[in-house]
């Protein structure tokens, strides 16, 4: 096989080519343009049909929320370059930085590592999460990568998603309360609130259900960022000081680079001045 002469110590390099690398010439080059953003975002494929068969809570189940979350750390801990990612409900957008060379920027290669390490997280970690919930069936994953050559492009990406979360959210919140506590069937729940604006979602919640929407959990309305945070890790350490028989315990202070999730707002400056490091050309 291909890898038997490596395995056997022989230098693959020498390979002899074949008759048929030829083939190779059809690859399409799909090389990322250098100096922009890269961004890979990913849904849930068919996860309307996914949530019902396992039961998730309407209007947001925790459980769900918090396995989205978990997958999406382990693919910023797998994968290099990733400077931020931000998710809601069923989909997740990890930005790799401007300058990053990983697999010289093939487009391909971002988008399957990202899609493949995600999902295969979501099955691995959902009994974490889903304790008396069995998975019934695997669920998939789609992908898309979009490059933004500026950082206001990137920012207005990302606001873009975040008023997304909360559009939706908000939707969700009054249309659950009506089918859930005022009887409404699934359609007349729709025609009620056809046509209306935030306000009146608002006004719904408020004088009918006693709800105020700017109480509801930040994870629901404003989605979960990720990024890179340096936290010091006390350990405790064995260590045999001269002169003295017996080892003796210290406490050692390490500091680790970890991924933090932030339920906060993107969409003004104070986040951007807060964590400059995200878009610094050199990070």
């Amino acid at each position: 096989g291909r890898w038997a002469g490596c395995l056997r110590g022989r230098r693959c390099l020498s390979m002899a080519k074949s008759k048929f690398e030829y083939v190779r010439d059809f690859e399409a080059d799909d090389t990322c343009l250098p100096n922009c953003w890269i961004v890979v975002r990913l849904d849930g494929r068919n996860f309307h049909r996914f949530s019902e068969q396992h039961e998730f809570k309407k209007p947001n189940d925790d459980r769900a929320l918090h396995l989205m979350t978990k997958c999406a750390q382990t693919v910023m801990q797998e994968l290099e370059d990733i400077a931020i990612a931000y998710g809601q409900s069923d989909e997740y957008s990890f930005v790799f930085k401007k300058k990053s060379r990983w697999f010289k920027r093939r487009a391909s290669k971002f988008m399957t590592h990202v899609v493949s390490q995600f999902a295969s997280s979501y099955v691995f970690y959902w009994k974490d999460y889903f304790k008396d919930q069995q998975l019934l069936y695997p669920p998939g994953f789609d992908g898309r990568i979009v490059l933004y050559p500026s950082n206001q492009n990137l920012k207005d990406y990302l606001s873009w998603r975040q008023a997304d979360c909360h559009i939706n959210n908000l939707y969700n919140t009054v249309f659950w309360m009506l089918v859930q506590r005022s009887g409404l069937t699934p359609v007349q729940a729709q025609d009620r609130l056809q046509g209306t604006l935030a306000g009146d979602k608002n006004e719904i919640l408020f004088s009918e259900f006693n709800i105020n929407y700017n109480n509801e959990p930040l994870m629901y309305r404003k989605g979960t960022v990720l990024i890179w945070q340096k936290t010091n890790q006390v350990m405790t350490k064995k260590i045999k000081l001269p002169k003295e028989a017996e080892e003796k315990e210290v406490e050692v202070t390490r500091t680790r680079t970890k991924v933090v999730p932030l339920h906060c707002d993107i969409i003004g400056d104070q986040f951007w001045e807060e964590y400059p490091e995200i878009l610094a050309e050199d990070s």
